[in-house]
């Protein structure tokens, strides 16, 4: 323990804060790493292109090409971030060989059995996502929502198949899978009818959730979108329909914060979320003047998120989870930094002096809140920070680049 700490220590407990509590938390929060980060989104089905709203930018050497070299990539990221991790895998990274293909209605446990190799090495669970995106069965924008039956129900079986990878994911791992759906339907130019897609993306989820799953394995949620490229003009799935869907259905809702108009605030929202649900989840991303899904950064947005999910209850009530891709510069880097920057902010928060400015607030006592929350802006957070890597038994500064630059000219350059 350095002595950057012990003073650290001393002068957050001015504040009332104890350092020691906070690294601890923190060390038992677990947060889901997202696999396309690494391949830019691709996945294993062969796809040489993204189309349904997704759009990965750049040409940075190194990206992984199949599941060797992306699980060898997500590898080394993990040991390079300090803390505990789970796996968000993606439908399109089903692991085929040459005699198991299978398309996107009918995916079986047996496609994943690689993630659970590398979960069970890891000693960390697996959360999900079905993939309704980059598929010749998006017909018109549309998935669950489309007018054509055999198209609604090529994606109704989709998602009955994930609800069993999920089940398999959580029994093999003995850990609960988050599974969250995200359709990307909707309309480039203004709708006639905005009812109707609804109305059918409804039952299409309805028909899944009839389906059955064990809800001591999974768990499911709901993202919404305030729209996509191709989809400027109607989003099926909004806030208000993903909203009041889950709520009505007994599922989780959840919040990726590119998915809301420029002037929206996540954080703002989290708190009426924890009022109404046991669990709520977290897409943590950055978009720049759109859902653009850059890296995560250590800014002002993701400090008062992080905040509000401290403030706002126990965090086992929360699934965090983090979803950006950037082609443009290190994949494992962007990865890592992200990763690291979210970490930050969460530890941030356990050390703002939460309670003291609850109470100040109650009684009224805005200037002193004033004074306090501008006082521990300048607070010794970094030498917190290196304690809490230390006991974690990762690099606190910039050294952890210099592994990753070596794997880039050892690996990554040689792809």
């Amino acid at each position: 323990m350095s002595t950057e700490y012990e003073s650290a220590k001393k002068a957050y407990k001015a504040f009332g804060t104890d350092t020691d509590l906070a690294i601890e938390k923190l060390l038992g929060v677990p947060v889901s790493l997202h696999c396309w980060q690494g391949d830019d989104v691709r996945g294993f089905e062969g796809a040489a292109s993204l189309d349904g709203g997704i759009q990965t930018t750049g040409n940075y050497p190194g990206a992984a090409k199949g599941p060797v070299q992306l699980m060898q990539d997500l590898d080394k990221a993990i040991s390079l971030i300090p803390g505990k991790v789970r796996i968000n895998v993606h439908a399109c990274y089903s692991v085929f060989n040459e005699n198991n293909r299978a398309d996107r209605d009918s995916l079986k446990p047996e496609h994943f059995a690689p993630w659970v190799e590398f979960a069970k090495a890891h000693n960390c669970g697996i959360d999900f996502n079905p993939t309704y995106f980059s598929h010749p069965m998006v017909k018109d924008g549309l998935t669950l929502s489309s007018p054509d039956e055999n198209v609604r129900n090529f994606w109704i079986r989709h998602g009955i198949c994930c609800l069993r990878i999920g089940e398999y994911f959580a029994r093999e791992t003995g850990s609960k899978c988050l599974i969250n759906f995200w359709m990307p339907d909707g309309c480039k130019d203004t709708p006639a009818d905005r009812y109707s897609c609804r109305a059918r993306m409804a039952d299409s989820l309805d028909m899944i959730l009839a389906a059955g799953y064990d809800k001591n394995l999974v768990c499911i949620s709901l993202e919404s979108k305030v729209f996509g490229i191709g989809v400027e003009s109607y989003t099926v799935g909004s806030a208000e329909f993903c909203t009041s869907f889950a709520a009505t259905r007994g599922l989780v809702p959840l919040m990726d914060n590119g998915h809301y108009h420029p002037t929206e605030s996540v954080a703002d929202k989290i708190s009426s979320f924890m009022l109404f649900n046991p669990e709520i989840a977290l897409h943590v991303t950055r978009g720049v003047r759109w859902d653009s899904d850059h890296v995560v950064r250590f800014d002002d947005e993701i400090r008062e998120i992080a905040l509000e999910i401290v403030r706002c209850g126990d965090l086992d009530r929360y699934h965090l989870a983090l979803d950006y891709f950037d082609a443009s510069i290190n994949r494992i880097a962007a990865w890592v930094s992200g990763t690291r920057s979210f970490l930050k902010a969460l530890l941030y928060a356990e050390l703002w002096p939460n309670e003291k400015g609850a109470m100040l607030q109650e009684n009224a006592e805005f200037s002193e809140l004033l004074v306090l929350s501008e006082e521990i802006k300048t607070a010794p957070f970094a030498a917190v920070w290196q304690e809490y890597c230390r006991r974690a038994g990762s690099a606190a500064g910039m050294e952890w680049l210099d592994e990753v630059k070596k794997y880039e000219k050892e690996v990554l350059l040689k792809r």
